[in-house]
């Protein structure tokens, strides 16, 4: 008995001495790139011993419900990877931290190795409150070999060259092909071109839709004009079998989308189309364009229990070489210029570097809770548009209209605090 006794207390001390005392960081970070950053958590842990990161995938459908619910009961994680339109919903909730004082002892996180525009994704009002994680944005594939076959010697860096260059695409294909395919149910190629503009798409700060402005309607004009030459197919993507297969075909030569398209591009692809294809930067009214900064930024969580812990992980993960593998993993770009100058692989790749300049002129969407639902109706009306129902004026009223009832709250909550009513 005396033996079992000293067996049972000597297990019971190896079971104490094995608990885990570590700090604990929640982290949250949605779809695949939830699941590859597991990878990287096993280095941070080695280089912070006293720290243990929980990573929880987010459902990329999900993710904003889950959000939402975890903050109405009080069980937001203390860090999260969070979709850039996003953050101006939950700096209005008041639920995540401004990131000033983090920044200020983090030397090497300088806003100026950033691309601007990502960096500004993560500005509202006076305070930083989230730093980009990695960023994407929007610009044409193409054809090299159509292009060339229909007598376009160079790719084209303004509308008129453009224009130019799909009137010629169109003479060479004939008409059961097209010069560019700009998906009816998607809002980002609109929203791309409508971003090149000086007029910002909202105004009075975002109390009200700037629709009718002489910018936009110069974008809608030069987007209704391709479907109305019949340059591009009036369809949606849910309308073509298979948008690689069909690129492959030459059904269209100009496809505007993400640098995460590159690989598919090369995976589904036809061997015999390896060099003619390429990407390009997006051309603009007078010059090369600028484009929507689009991607995921960290937040710390204003009721976060871990922050010092919450912001090392941080500035582990900003870390341009920890992006380079980040990269390596997902195809995702990386937010910093020093990642991009350091990776012999980004600067080689000759599909990746025209987003690499893009992002030099890539700017945020507004700043406003309600941009989602406003990006949903400027498909809605976009699509109405090319169908007939509206000329591009009539468009760009029904946008203001729409616009402005969404905006309605905003504009009252924002009249109460400027009267010191309610915030």
């Amino acid at each position: 008995m005396a033996a079992l006794l000293l067996c049972l207390l000597a297990l019971l001390a190896a079971c104490g001495t094995g608990r885990d005392d570590r700090t604990v960081v929640r982290f949250w970070a949605m779809g695949f790139e939830g699941e590859m950053v597991r990878q990287l958590i096993p280095d941070f842990e080695r280089a912070n011993p006293g720290i243990r990161v929980e990573v929880q995938q987010l459902p990329v459908t999900a993710a904003h419900e889950k959000l939402l619910t975890a903050f109405a009961g009080d069980g937001l994680p203390d860090v999260c990877g969070l979709g850039n339109t996003w953050l101006a919903e939950f700096v209005e909730l008041r639920a995540v931290a401004p990131l000033e004082p983090f920044l200020a002892r983090t030397a090497s996180m300088r806003a100026s190795d950033y691309f601007s525009g990502s960096w500004d994704t993560g500005i509202i009002g006076e305070h930083v409150y989230a730093v980009p994680w990695y960023v994407e944005t929007r610009l044409p594939f193409y054809r090299r070999d159509i292009l060339e076959a229909s007598g376009v010697k160079q790719v084209p860096r303004t509308w008129q060259e453009w224009n130019e260059a799909m009137a010629a695409v169109k003479r060479h294909v004939g008409p059961d092909r097209y010069a560019i395919h700009l998906p009816l149910n998607e809002y980002e190629p609109l929203l791309n071109l409508a971003i090149q503009q000086p007029d910002p798409l909202l105004r009075d700060e975002g109390r009200y839709g700037n629709f009718r402005s002489p910018g936009f309607k110069r974008a809608l004009t030069f987007y209704n004009d391709i479907f109305q030459r019949k340059w591009a197919p009036a369809f949606a993507n849910t309308q073509i079998a298979n948008v690689w297969n069909e690129f492959g075909r030459g059904f269209f030569t100009f496809y505007i989308n993400g640098p995460w398209n590159i690989a598919e591009f090369r995976k589904r692809l036809p061997p015999e189309l390896e060099g003619k294809w390429g990407t390009m930067p997006l051309p603009g009214p007078d010059g090369p364009g600028a484009s929507v900064a689009g991607g995921a930024s960290f937040v710390i969580f204003e009721k976060a229990k871990n922050k010092d812990a919450a912001w090392k992980l941080v500035a582990y993960l900003s870390d341009p070489q920890v992006q380079v593998r980040f990269h390596a993993l997902t195809g995702n770009l990386p937010p910093r210029r020093s990642a991009w100058a350091g990776s012999e692989a980004l600067r080689a790749d000759p599909y990746t570097l025209p987003f690499r300049e893009q992002l030099e002129r890539a700017r945020p969407a507004p700043k406003v809770p309600e941009w989602e639902r406003i990006a949903q109706e400027l498909r809605i009306v976009g699509e109405q548009m090319v169908a007939g129902r509206y000329t591009v004026d009539e468009a760009a009223a029904e946008l203001d209209r729409r616009a402005d009832a969404i905006l309605e709250k905003r504009r009252w909550m924002m009249d109460q605090h400027k009267a010191g009513g309610a915030p």
